[in-house]
This record gives structure tokens, C-alpha cells and sequence, in this order.
């Protein structure tokens, strides 16, 4: 059924790289082939149900902006059903593969979880019929442990274990569901997973306590034939002051210590890198090295404002350095590109919230593109296997395997009179180079 919200738009078509108005693919090609595999499948673009269809437009300042017709006051059921209809309308307008969701975005809490939880799969009866018409596949679910007040002292990491037992049946149903709905993986989002201060936090016990809530989950997963993958998204202060899952190596650190590096992957914001002091292709690349990558949420921060404001990614030499790690670990496998981005509350009309995804889907893809023709030009990474070269000789390579001790070292120094001179790593030179492509 037609809400007419999107009264007078037309589906996004790819229109090439001459057209010169926005409202059109001009580099998001699903079907180009880049590297052996369709631009889709390298990107795996997801809209994401939150930012797109329950944000009013709020800040700390102002109240609403957008006014939506499903965000209004009446029966909490049937604008679920009315924001269902519209989020789909917008999934067939953008042609794009997948979406994400949380619990609380699809279906409100009830007074008791019970009810909660049949409202959840009632909107999700709704999703399969939808997703059957459409095609649009689920990235991922999670749940919604940070916004309810009982959650203010976290969820796993609450004082309180009957607090930890609801939100494990919270999370139980929201894997339910996507499992029912075929999803690809399923995120712990640890929105209050932290603490504000010492002086009333056991932080031991803490991380115990996480530790096992995620080892739960991994053998609910299991038990119920889940196929998709567990992932954590490192997020550095938001909200509380210390959060325990800081970035890419303290969640290493974190399933190192638990045993479950082998079963949890990384969902890598962009706009959390930032805020934990890295790079975006810095957070891609130590995830790839440890083993633990797995799907990415793609915005952009303010860096003026130094705060997560979710901006929709439009710079492509960013996007191009963040794709070419992507691509030297292998791509996605479950994971893929979340639009995890939010409209500006000055962008009101329906069809700024179209055009925010197809801009962003194209500085995504000409990234993409951009990084693809890096590595198949190869004198990036040429340059840094000359950097490494020495490594592969035997006398080298037998260092990192444990043939040598420390004193056979010393003895080879003195033996050979070694004198190692520095080589210029040739930064500007890759920069330049870097700029070729973009």
C-alpha cells in the first residue's frame, strides 16, 4: 500500500558519471564488475531503520524538525506498520540490497517484555512478507540496551543481575528475529557498556560479567542454527566516560581474554574511529591483521565539533583508503556498508532523505572504484613489499620462526659488522601517488 510519502519520486537509476544532477546513480553501478565481483556484492549497502525512519530531528538545543506522519501520537502499533510501509517504499526506491535494524526502531516497547517482544515479532511478520515482494535482504539486527532508564547503569555491566537477565531475553528475541528473517549477522551494540566513575564500579567483575553475556549469546547462536556472524562495534566514549569496548585492539584484547576471538567479529564505525584517536583505515587494517573484520557502519563526523554526528560519507579520499583495506583483507564476507548516518534536522523533505543515499552510495562506490585501481596498479603495495623485503631472506625469516636467540643475534651483529642505515619510507611519494586515483 502507497503512503505517498514519496509522492512524485521516481526509483534511483544509474545514470553515468556525465549527468549532472544528484538525483541519480552516476558511479554506484550494481552490476559493474570490479575485481572479479559485481560493485554490489563488493559493497553490500544497507539502509539503516533508525537514523532513517526514528530520528525526529532532535538535538540538545532543539526538539523535533522532521514530523513524520508514523511519529506522531496514535496507536504506537499502526505507525509501526505505517513506518514499515514507508521504510520499504524507500528500500524499493534506492534498489539497494539490505537494511539493519534494532529492536525498539521496528516496534515499541510494551509494558512488560512479553508484550514487547510479540509487537517486535508482529512488525517482523510484516518485514518477511515485504522482504519476499522487495528482495531486500537483512545485514543485520540487534537489540536496543541503552535507551530504556533500567539500562542507565548498562546492560551486560549492570550492578543489578536481574537487569543482565532482561537484557538477555531482550537479545534473545531480537536474534530470534533475525534469524526468522535470514540475517546475515547480529550486532552487540554496547551503548552503555562502560562506567562514569570508579568510585562505585568493580571493573573486574564488570568485564566478567560481559564476558559471559557474549559467550550466551555465542551458544544461543549456535544452538538455534544461526549461521550469520556475532559482531561487536568498538565505540570509544559514547555514551558513558569509559567505555569497555574502546576501539579494534581493546575488543581483541577483550575476546582474547574471554575465548572468543574465534566466534566475534568487529562491526568498525567510521565516526568511531575518529573518535577514538584513529583513522578509519587504521581501525579496517589492525581488524584484518588480527583476524576479527567483519562489517563496517559508514559515516562521517564533524571534525570541528568532536562529536559522533552521524554525517552521511561524502568524501572519497577517505572512502578510498577505507575501501582499499577492505579489499587487501579479502572484502566482506556476512558484513557489509551500513548507512549508520542521519539526515541534517534542516533536511526535511522526503526526497533529501533519497538523495542523502544515493550521494553517499556514489562517493561510497568511486572510493571503491578508486581503491581497486590502486591495488591493480599495485606500486602502492609493491612499494611496501620492497620496505619489508629483507624479512623473506632465510638468515631473516628464521628470526621470526624461533630459530634465533638473542645472543645468536648479538653474535651476527659482530660476526658481520652490521650497520644498518635508514631507508626513506618515501611518505610523499605514496601520497602523491595516493592522488592519482582520487
Amino acid at each position: 500500500m502507497a503512503t505517498g510519502f514519496f509522492d512524485g519520486l521516481e526509483p534511483v537509476r544509474f545514470v553515468g558519471a556525465d549527468a549532472r544532477e544528484p538525483y541519480g546513480y552516476r558511479f554506484y553501478d550494481k552490476d559493474r564488475v570490479v575485481l572479479g565481483k559485481r560493485l554490489e556484492d563488493h559493497l553490500r549497502l544497507a539502509v539503516c531503520y533508525w537514523h532513517s525512519f526514528c530520528w525526529p530531528g532532535t538535538d540538545p538545543f532543539g526538539g523535533e524538525t522532521f514530523q513524520r506522519a508514523w511519529m506522531a501520537a496514535g496507536d504506537p502499533m499502526a505507525q509501526a506498520r505505517l513506518k514499515a510501509d514507508v521504510a520499504f517504499e524507500m528500500f524499493d526506491l534506492l534498489g539497494l540490497p539490505f537494511f539493519t535494524f534494532h529492536d525498539r526502531d521496528i516496534a515499541p516497547e510494551g509494558a512488560t517484555l512479553a508484550e514487547s517482544n510479540a509487537n517486535v515479532n508482529a512488525i517482523a511478520d510484516v518485514f518477511e512478507g515485504k522482504m519476499a515482494d522487495s528482495g531486500t535482504r537483512l545485514l543485520w539486527g540487534t537489540a536496543n540496551l541503552f535507551s530504556n532508564r533500567r539500562y542507565m547503569a548498562g546492560a551486560a555491566t549492570n550492578p543489578d543481575p536481574e537487569v543482565f537477565a532482561y537484557a538477555a531475553a531482550q537479545v534473545k528475541t531480537a536474534l530470534d528475529v533475525t534469524h526468522r528473517l535470514g540475517g546475515a549477522n547480529y550486532v552487540l551494540w554496547g551503548g552503555r557498556e562502560g562506567y562514569e566513575t570508579l568510585l562505585n564500579t568493580d571493573l573486574k567483575r564488570e568485564l566478567d560479567q560481559l564476558g559471559r553475556f557474549l559467550a550466551l549469546v555465542v551458544e544461543y547462536k549456535h544452538r538455534i542454527g544461526f549461521t550469520g556472524t556475532i559482531l561487536i562495534e568498538p565505540k570509544p566514549q559514547e555514551p558513558t566516560k569509559h567505555q569497555y569496548d574502546f576501539d579494534v585492539a581493546t575488543v581483541y584484547g577483550f575476546l582474547k581474554a574471554y575465548g572468543l576471538e574465534a566466534e566475534v567479529k568487529v562491526n568498525i564505525e567510521q565516526g568511531h574511529a575518529i573518535l577514538a584517536g584513529h583513522s578509519f583505515e587504521h581501525e579496517l587494517a589492525l581488524a584484518h591483521a588480527l583476524g576479527i573484520f567483519g562489517s563496517v557502519d559508514m559515516n562521517r563526523n564533524d571534525y570541528q565539533s568532536g562529536w559522533d554526528t552521524d554525517q552521511f560519507a561524502m568524501n572519497v579520499p577517505e572512502l578510498a583508503l577505507a575501501y582499499r583495506e577492505i579489499l587487501k583483507g579479502g572484502g566482506f564476507t556476512t558484513g557489509g556498508t551500513n548507512f549508520d548516518a542521519k539526515l541534517r534536522r534542516q533536511s526535511l523533505d522526503a526526497v533529501d532523505l533519497i538523495q542523502a543515499h544515493v550521494g553517499s552510495a556514489d562517493a561510497i562506490a568511486r572510493g571503491l572504484l578508486a581503491a581497486a585501481a590502486m591495488i591493480e596498479d599495485g606500486r602502492l603495495q609493491a612499494t611496501a613489499d620492497a620496505r619489508y623485503a629483507g624479512w623473506d631472506r632465510p638468515e631473516n625469516a628464521a628470526i621470526l620462526s624461533g630459530e634465533r636467540s638473542l645472543e645468536d643475534l648479538a653474535e651476527r651483529v659482530s660476526r658481520d659488522r652490521l650497520e644498518p642505515q635508514p631507508v626513506s619510507g618515501r611518505q610523499e611519494y605514496l601520497e602523491s601517488l595516493v592522488n592519482l586515483f582520487v
